[in-house]
Parts: structure tokens; sequence; C-alpha cells
């Protein structure tokens, strides 16, 4: 695979994230490059993109996925958009490792 769709920061992990509200289901389907070049996370959520309820559902996936708990997962861009930005507060080693495992990309 190419680019991972996240980068370390300060006690962070910031993500790029593809979501598809309406999903049929909560899961994270891989890593996916977009038209531009970069990579995303693609995830989908079963909960419709009315009052916030996607991107609670995608915090929600994005926080067991990496381990954490869910508030330590919050929407930083993107937050009408289909694809967003995502910061997950911790340790961003441990955190990409926990996102490779759970996208079938291997070690982190």
């Amino acid at each position: 695979m190419g680019a991972r769709p996240w980068t370390a920061a300060a006690g962070a992990l910031l993500l790029d994230v593809r979501l598809t509200p309406k999903g049929g289901r909560d899961a994270l389907d891989g890593i996916a490059p977009l038209a531009d070049g970069r990579s995303v996370l693609k995830a989908r959520v079963r909960a419709a993109p009315h009052e916030g309820a996607a991107n609670a559902a995608l915090t929600r996936l994005i926080a067991a996925a990496a381990g954490v708990p869910p508030s330590r997962v919050t929407i930083v861009g993107g937050a009408t958009a289909r694809v967003k930005r995502v910061r997950v507060a911790g340790d961003p080693r441990a955190i990409a490792a926990a996102l490779a495992n759970a996208t079938g990309e291997g070690g982190g």
C-alpha cells in the first residue's frame, strides 16, 4: 500500500477519513487514494448525516478501532463534508498500529 492517511502530531494522530453515511453497517473499509493523490481511511456508518449522527457514529467507530475512549476522538475539519480530518488524542505510534491492524494494513 502507498501512503498512510494519518500523520503523527504532538500527543495525537491526525487522519483523513472518507465517510459514507447510511452505509448499512459501521465498519472501516481500508485505505484508498483520492483523485488529488491523498490517501484516506474509508469508513461507513449506519447513521444518516442528520444533526451530527453520522459524525458521532464515526468518532465511536474510530475510537473502537484505535483502542481509545470516544472522548479522545474529535473531528477537526470537514464536519459537513464527506472527507474529514480527525484527531485522535494519545500515543500516535500505538494509535497508528491499532488503525493499521484494524484496516488490515499491517504494522504501524
